[in-house]
């Protein structure tokens, strides 16, 4: 099972970012953002805002586990 809040953080910080910065391009707070981190399942439009901030497909994440059952 994906835990997208622990895939989203891993992103950041593979992309040598910061968790301060993804807030602010996502126009919220920080404390707001680790509940992200923190989250198994997200709305799906937060999901493509974060996807195309970072530039990565999280929704891909998705795909690849259905189609490997």
């Amino acid at each position: 099972m994906i835990h997208i809040g622990q895939c989203i953080r891993r992103q950041v910080e593979e992309q040598g970012k910061t968790s301060v910065w993804l807030a602010r391009e996502l126009g919220c707070h920080r404390t707001n953002l680790y509940k992200i981190y923190e989250k198994s399942s997200i709305d799906t439009s937060v999901l493509l805002r974060i996807s195309r901030i970072l530039h990565f497909d999280f929704f891909q994440l998705y795909s690849n586990e259905v189609c490997s059952q």
